[in-house]
């Protein structure tokens, strides 16, 4: 397998993508490495990545940007751009990403693959390079969901040293990706996440809505109450307080697009338009302990309907040249395809995406399904059924074929 070069291996290289860090060796793996190492795991490459895994396209790295093997002027999405590219051509069995507001989901969808975001705290970041500490999971991207299954067993355990770690039952998710579907009862809610669709997406998506309806207890729409409302300031301040002292020192060795986005970090934790010191420092506690009763309750939104169906990515992969050039502009130009995948960050909801189709172009097209917080094997048991209904997971790229 492989792994994302911001999950750090013991006396191998871990870069982040960055200059700053090309010839940064780790002492110790990460605790999620030594899990999959303990279970027989082999670690046959660093996969190249968005730096500092602050880029949903997987353009922007001090390696050069990362190619879609569907179609080599596309970007894969990021910021594990490496892990799908890699795992998509055949070149591993599985590989690991992380995801911060969807970097595991939007490059796994937009390469043809299966990439689940795990409940917040129930796989271990020890060890990975943070992108926005709060919102960060480490999750497995494979070519079939029994994979992702097996990759995820493995993964999942409680670490004392991470803050957020949660202790649950220990789950073999490859047998409960067995279990039955046919009670489930899955919602679809229309807005915001069906919103502004591309027409191939949306076909195929609803194509795939209606073979799942077939296997459950039914299809039923429902409006969203929970999309949640999150304070900027906790995003400039997780991202920033892991680079200000290296940004100070060494910001010519960022590239242009990450320097930007930490520039306007800096800049709205240090704008009098938002208020002076000690009330950002109260706002950002204010808004963390919001941030957690939301999660804490946000199980209650599933009291009607088991799971949630919707397009993983609204738009197909952008080619490589457009995304740095809207990657050189304006940073929210940047963050065009995280819509639909960063309000379960937030939420520390898990997140599950399985190939749906595959365009006139021969691009990808990804559906999400997501649920309450530990429903991951619920999700994967939906996913497997689908997948065993559909050819899509049999699709292999022009130069994998």
């Amino acid at each position: 397998m492989a792994l994302k070069d911001a999950i750090d291996t013991a006396g191998t290289r871990t870069t982040a993508g960055s200059a700053l860090f090309e010839n940064r060796i780790p002492s110790d793996d990460a605790h999620v490495v030594r899990r999959l190492r303990q279970a027989g795991g082999v670690i046959i490459a660093k996969a190249n990545l968005a730096e500092f895994s602050l880029s949903p396209t997987g353009a922007s790295s001090h390696f050069g940007p990362v190619r879609n093997p569907w179609a080599l002027d596309r970007v894969t999405g990021g910021s594990s751009s490496g892990s799908a590219a890699a795992t998509s051509m055949r070149m591993c069995f599985g590989a690991l990403g992380t995801d911060s507001g969807g970097s595991v989901r939007i490059p796994a969808a937009w390469c043809g693959l299966v990439g689940l975001k795990p409940t917040d705290g129930l796989v271990s970041t020890t060890g990975i390079i943070p992108s926005v500490a709060i919102l960060d999971s480490c999750g497995p991207m494979a070519r079939r969901v029994e994979d992702v299954a097996m990759l995820f067993s493995e993964m999942v355990g409680y670490d004392a040293l991470d803050v957020r770690s949660v202790a649950r039952p220990t789950e073999d998710y490859a047998k409960s990706a067995r279990q039955p579907v046919a009670p489930l009862q899955v919602g679809v809610a229309r807005k915001p996440f069906f919103d502004n669709l591309d027409p191939q997406t949306a076909k195929y998506v609803e194509e795939a809505i209606s073979v799942i309806a077939k296997h459950t207890r039914g299809v039923k729409e429902t409006p969203v109450n929970f999309i949640p409302s999150h304070d900027d300031l906790i995003n400039a301040a997780e991202v920033y307080s892991y680079h200000h002292t290296m940004f100070e020192q060494q910001a010519d060795k960022y590239t242009p697009t990450t320097r930007r986005i930490l520039e306007w970090c800096a800049g709205y934790l240090e704008s009098p338009a938002q208020g002076s010191a000690a009330g950002k420092l109260t706002r950002y506690i204010e808004a963390r302990a919001t941030l957690e009763r939301r999660r804490r309750t946000i199980d209650t939104v599933f009291d009607d309907f088991d799971v949630l169906a919707m397009p993983t990515l609204k738009v197909a992969p952008p080619t490589i040249q457009a995304a740095l050039h809207a990657e050189s502009t304006e940073v929210d130009d940047a963050l065009f395809s995280i819509e639909n995948t960063m309000i379960f960050n937030i939420l520390g909801l898990p997140a599950l995406t399985v190939p749906c189709g595959v365009s006139s172009e021969g691009l990808p097209i990804g559906l999400m399904l997501c649920g309450p917080r530990f429903s991951e094997g619920r999700l994967l048991a939906l996913a497997a059924e689908y997948e065993r209904s559909t050819p899509w997971h049999e699709r292999l790229p022009p130069r994998a074929a």
